[in-house]
């Protein structure tokens, strides 16, 4: 009997049982259904920070800072100095100037960030002002915004808008891509959608805050009055938008937070409070001129680590993604294995109705099994009869278990959405089906089924031929 009569009369066995076997395979299709969408949740998690990091450029990417800084530190761009390390190389223009000429270096600018008002007509918001180079603008991901262009030279009076400021403004730039929904708190709260058009173009007023110490007079009634005036004044610098950068995904590193971006040389002509926070403020002079953050990108990922060990080699702390990125795998790994316990588990009680169906099925065909041996049928080819029917059973269960799976994880995606979209974020999947899970699926299955079909198929092919023959 070839692999084809085998696998027609499995069939046919398993048809002459359809109640049976079909409760059978609800429960294969249940297992692998649950199996299936707990491990694509796990991959789809890491395919998105992945994609995250690979669409903002980040194995390409090196920060520079005097001291050593961890991955919550790198991932909330808060970079404050626990403690002062005495000998820390101080990260200033010549360091610059000289990343800058270390081959493989594509680009290497200081981190420059100060808070500031934004009005655009009638609406304002308080965000951060990020100052970066034009060059940034050939980089992922902001040589692809949602609307205009990256200003083209250092010294424009152009700026970058994120679209996320836009909605702090109750200004939502139409994307068309991923169409906006708003809420109706959004509508109570005057949010409304614009063009993109209506934005680029615009000016804007970047309101930056300047602080004035004068000198303390020598009469103690003059000090009191001093003290009595408002050190603070206000000074308004008119930008003209240029481009809006798309949404963010949750996945997307916020390294470079800043509400706008506007040209460095730019950012050197606007008046503003010199110290970011108050202990920068009453520390000394001595630590002006300095940065606290230098960001380095290179030409390919290649570059990446023999740009590495020079910046190591000038007694600075570098932090690559890479550092951290096979933690987060192994975290990743940890996450799927114990989500596919899980769905194993499930695949398991399954794997007892099978063996349950098929010592069933050999109770009711010990006749026919006797026949066969009796007209010269080989134990071997009774196994392999009864190990096609529990293959057929499992590969029956990955196939529809999978469509189960699939189809359960494009509803949470939807729910997922409903409850992300409103609140301005751009839309996401949370799984990801790659080819090795649809194919180890199957496999899966089949080797369950056919490990359940193991005790039944030895029992089959054990039956004593005269005994079968006088069973009723």
């Amino acid at each position: 009997m070839n692999l084809l009569d085998m696998i027609i009369l499995g069939f046919e066995n398993l048809w002459r049982t359809k109640l049976r076997t079909t409760l059978t395979v609800i429960g294969v299709v249940v297992g692998i259904g649950a199996l299936t969408s707990m491990i694509s949740f796990g991959t789809g998690m890491q395919k998105n920070i992945t994609d995250a990091f690979r669409n903002n450029d980040l194995f390409t990417s090196l920060t520079v800072t005097s001291e050593k800084i961890d991955i919550q530190q790198m991932m909330s761009g808060n970079f404050e100095r626990d403690t002062i390390v005495e000998d820390a190389v101080p990260l200033t223009d010549s360091l610059v100037l000289a990343i800058q000429q270390i081959p493989g270096v594509e680009i290497a600018f200081p981190e420059v960030t100060f808070p500031a008002k934004l009005r655009l007509g009638n609406a304002e918001t308080n965000t951060t002002v990020q100052a970066v180079p034009a060059q940034f603008g050939e980089f992922k991901p902001y040589n692809d915004l949602l609307g205009g262009s990256f200003f083209s030279h250092d010294s424009a009076a152009a700026a970058v808008i994120r679209w996320e400021t836009l909605r702090r403004m109750k200004l939502v730039a139409d994307d068309p891509e991923n169409p906006v929904t708003l809420t109706a708190k959004d509508s109570l709260d005057g949010v409304k959608i614009i063009a993109i058009d209506s934005i680029v173009g615009k000016n804007i007023n970047l309101i930056s805050a300047v602080i004035h110490l004068p000198r303390m007079p020598l009469n103690p009634i003059r000090v009191m009055q001093v003290f009595e005036e408002d050190p603070f004044t206000e000074k308004v610098t008119p930008l003209r938008i240029t481009g809006i950068l798309k949404r963010s995904s949750p996945f997307t590193s916020n390294i470079f937070s800043g509400g706008i971006l506007i040209p460095m040389k730019t950012a050197d002509q606007i008046p503003r409070v010199s110290f970011e926070t108050v202990l920068d403020f009453l520390s000394n002079s001595e630590n002006r001129g300095k940065y606290q953050t230098i960001h380095v990108r290179v030409n390919e990922i290649k570059d990446l680590e023999p740009v590495r060990m020079k910046l190591v080699e000038m007694g600075v702390e570098v932090f690559t993604i890479t550092d951290q990125f096979k933690e987060l795998k192994r975290g990743f790994l940890i996450m799927d294995t114990i989500l596919g316990a899980i769905g194993t588990i499930a695949l398991f009680v399954a794997s007892l109705g099978i063996i349950n169906t098929m010592i069933m099925s050999i109770l009711e065909r010990t006749r026919d099994i006797g026949i066969m041996k009796a007209i010269g049928g080989a134990e071997s080819d009774i196994r392999k009869i009864f190990f096609v029917e529990a293959a057929s059973i499992g590969f029956l269960g990955a196939l529809f278990g999978l469509i189960l799976g699939w189809g359960v994880t494009r509803v949470a995606n939807v729910v997922a959405n409903t409850k992300l979209i409103p609140q301005g974020e751009a839309p996401i999947d949370l799984f990801y089906f790659p080819l090795w899970l649809i194919l180890g699926a199957v496999a899966f299955s089949m080797v369950v089924s056919l490990a359940a079909g193991l005790y039944p198929a030895i029992r089959a092919a054990r039956i004593d031929p005269v005994k079968a023959l006088r069973h009723d």
